[in-house]
């Protein structure tokens, strides 16, 4: 027998249905093996050396594999293609006690001489194989090109494992010595935080400046075509935005232009090309099904993985249905592009076909370019024929992919864009002005016929230079300058990306990480904001620990990663390089912060239990009302202003996170006694596909409040 073992058992479920008499693919339900919960699990004084421990539910399920390991011939390690893939196929080799060349190396002493007695019992031959789709040609050229575990990848995944450790598991103490307990630090993590913190301040610290613009309707004569145009230049001049001040400076102009005839003065037009965007990776995924889908990035993923290890399709059985969902390349492969190209030709013709296929560069120097983006594992399998057998979301985020892997192979839209310039004629005015009117004009939809662009056309009526038109009405508008916009899901992966600030395993856990520790919430519009404990926690390592959240410092470890696993480095010296100073700095601030927690603040506000004044204290959650006479009064009322969610029930209030006497959090209803709604998962602030309940959220994922309906989305594997 050939014992094939993956991570997830839907994977393992579509992978066996691939496979002849004689495999056997059992799951190994992700992680079997990581660094201990209650401790350190790292040895700093020995060049790192990571202690690894088994969890008691890994436990269970390596033993169920344990027990058909005895009839297996060959074991082949067939996780997924990363750097946690890799990591996990390396551990599952200790875990079971197989014999693999070259993990000897990274692993402990004991490990070591504990892993040679077994193999010396076994002795099972053992490969590691990978493939970028669960299909069926995919899966056999994969069992015909085994290779050994590739110990860069290893390295690289351990080193962030253990960076990151050493990050939380040392700085959080401080935290809760400085603010409150239960508090944690995150190498990226803190950078997110820190982004989110400076644009509210930003946003925070903006003044507007009024400036007016100057709008006037014009008609073509005799006819009753209109169009509309902005002032534009003075004196042939541009006008600068902020140029017009206020409305005098506007109504003045308007005055001179009164009883003004009007003329046209040029009449430009040039075709442009719009062009379609790379099929996608793992940010632009995420950034494109919030943008369009108003999905999460903790949500796209869960619904990939789903595409991505297979959906039952009838009789057809179980199919992978996209490739791998967590790269950074924008390449495809050879075959992928032929069947693009064949589909579109049988589909559109040869107007929407290109006469060879067009190639993408990524923009980030780290990019994977060996791997593939993401793409359907088959363009021939459209939306509309497989809707039946998919959830709404599937349906949503599938179709989104298969649109783009299909525009990206089709030819730019050609857009006509026309550029009218409008002259006022009045012997006596004191200046020369000249409006504007910018049209537009799709001339070839092209790649627009498939995937929605947003463009919008404005289309003129026939004119020509020379030409006098009628003025309708002309008037100001008042307007003022914005501040930048709150980051949301989609900018702040974009400007992690941008900055080389995680990778795309990381982008969905980090969003994730940074609400569930309460750091930033969201507001009615979707976009982040600091929460007050956001904003304290982030200035505190800004003041002490300005590394931790620098941006340059992060992406250079990151780059550090990149060559670990690349094999242009080793691990150890990276750490070395980071923890020496970290340590040294982190030292010398436990000498000067000592316990330097803020003190209570006093409020005379009395106790509707005792009568005694509340102070204002802090907790992880943020500040929070407390009776003065704790212990002796335990009555504390939250301060929370909400996670940005409206109450299902009223309407009116907002889930706001609440404790119990014990400290379990739950989530209610801001107007409580008045609305009496509560959940123990939090609210996603979205509705259930099957009964329109609230959706919420637990570790296991997504899944409906209502208990009669059984509508779920599976939790994300935990990543690097």
């Amino acid at each position: 027998m050939n014992l094939i073992i993956v991570e997830s058992p839907t994977k393992a479920k579509t992978i066996q249905r691939f496979l002849p008499a004689g495999f056997t693919v059992k799951s190994s339900f992700g992680h079997v093996r990581d660094l201990p919960k209650g401790k350190l699990g790292v040895d700093v004084e020995n060049n790192f050396e990571p202690k690894y421990v088994v969890s008691i539910v890994a436990r269970k399920r390596l033993a169920e594999i344990k027990k058909i390991l005895p009839k297996a011939t060959k074991v082949i390690l067939a996780s997924d293609e990363d750097r946690e893939g890799e990591a996990i196929a390396w551990h599952l080799t200790y875990a079971l006690g197989l014999g693999v060349p070259d993990i000897q190396e990274t692993a402990s002493k004991k490990e070591s001489k504990s892993k040679s007695k077994k193999t010396e019992l076994k002795q099972i031959p053992t490969e590691r194989i990978v493939f970028h789709e669960i299909t069926k040609s995919a899966i056999e050229k994969a069992l015909k090109n085994p290779r050994e575990i590739d110990m860069n990848l290893v390295d690289a995944q351990q080193a962030r494992r253990i960076l990151d450790r050493l990050v939380g598991y040392e700085l959080s103490p401080f935290l809760w010595k400085k603010v409150a307990k239960g508090l944690s630090a995150g190498r990226v993590q803190s950078v997110a935080v820190r982004l989110v913190v400076e644009r509210e301040r930003e946003i925070q610290n903006f003044k507007k400046d009024e400036y007016w613009s100057i709008e006037a309707l014009f008609q073509k004569q005799k006819t009753d075509q209109s169009f509309a145009a902005s002032l534009a230049k003075l004196n042939d001049k541009t006008i600068q935005k902020l140029e017009i001040k206020n409305q005098a400076a506007a109504d003045e102009i308007i005055a001179d232009l009164e009883n003004s005839a009007w003329e046209i003065a040029k009449i430009e037009e040039k075709e442009t090309q719009r062009h379609s965007a790379p099929p996608f990776t793992t940010s632009t995924l995420q950034q494109e099904a919030s943008s369009k889908l108003r999905f999460s990035a903790k949500q796209t993923m869960q619904i990939a993985q789903q595409l991505y290890e297979g959906v039952s399709l009838g009789k057809e059985g179980s199919a992978g249905l996209i490739t791998y969902m967590r790269t950074d390349s924008v390449n495809l492969a050879n075959e992928a592009l032929a069947s693009i190209q064949s589909f579109l030709l049988e589909k559109f013709g040869d107007r929407y076909t290109l006469k060879t296929p067009r190639l993408f560069k990524a923009k980030s120097k780290n990019a994977q370019e060996a791997h593939e983006a993401i793409r359907p594992t088959d363009i021939f399998k459209e939306p509309e024929s497989i809707k039946d057998y998919l959830t709404p979301q599937q349906l949503k985020l599938y179709t989104l992919i298969w649109k783009r892997a299909l525009a990206c192979q089709m030819p730019s839209a050609i857009i006509l864009a026309k550029i009218i310039d409008i002259d006022s004629k009045k012997p006596d005015q004191k200046q020369k002005y000249t409006f504007r009117a910018n049209g537009s004009q799709i001339k070839f939809d092209g790649f627009l016929k498939i995937y929605d662009g947003r463009i919008q056309e404005n289309l003129l009526p026939p004119l020509s230079e020379k030409e006098i038109l009628d003025l309708l009405k002309m008037e100001g508008a008042q307007h003022f300058t914005q501040p930048p916009a709150r980051y949301s899901e989609a900018t702040l992966i974009k400007a992690l990306e941008e900055n080389d600030i995680g990778r795309p395993s990381t982008y969905a856990p980090t969003l994730s990480t940074i609400q569930d520790r309460n750091y930033v919430q969201k507001d009615e519009d979707r976009r982040f904001f600091p929460t007050e404990i956001g904003f304290t926690v982030s200035d505190i390592l800004v003041e002490h620990f300005p590394e931790i959240v620098d941006i340059k410092f992060t992406a250079h470890l990151e780059e550090g990663l990149d060559r670990i696993a690349a094999g242009k480095i080793k691990w150890v010296p990276v750490i070395k390089e980071f923890y020496g100073p970290f340590k040294k700095n982190l030292t010398a601030k436990y000498d000067q912060v000592k316990e330097q927690k803020a003190k209570p603040e006093e409020t005379d506000k009395p106790c509707p239990k005792c009568g005694a004044p509340l102070l204002i204290r802090t907790s992880r959650f943020g500040k929070f009302y407390a009776c003065s006479k704790f212990p002796e009064c335990r009555f504390t009322e939250s301060m929370d202003q909400g996670l940005g969610i409206f109450c299902p029930k009223c309407v009116e209030g907002k889930i706001v996170a609440k404790r119990t006497r014990r400290g379990k959090v739950f989530f209610g209803c801001s107007r409580y006694p008045e609305c009496d709604f509560a959940l123990w998962d939090k609210p996603t602030g979205e509705k259930c596909p099957k009964c329109t309940s609230p959706l919420v959220e637990n570790k296991h994922g997504i899944k409906c409040s209502n208990k009669e309906c059984d509508y779920k989305e599976k939790a994300d594997q935990p990543q690097e």
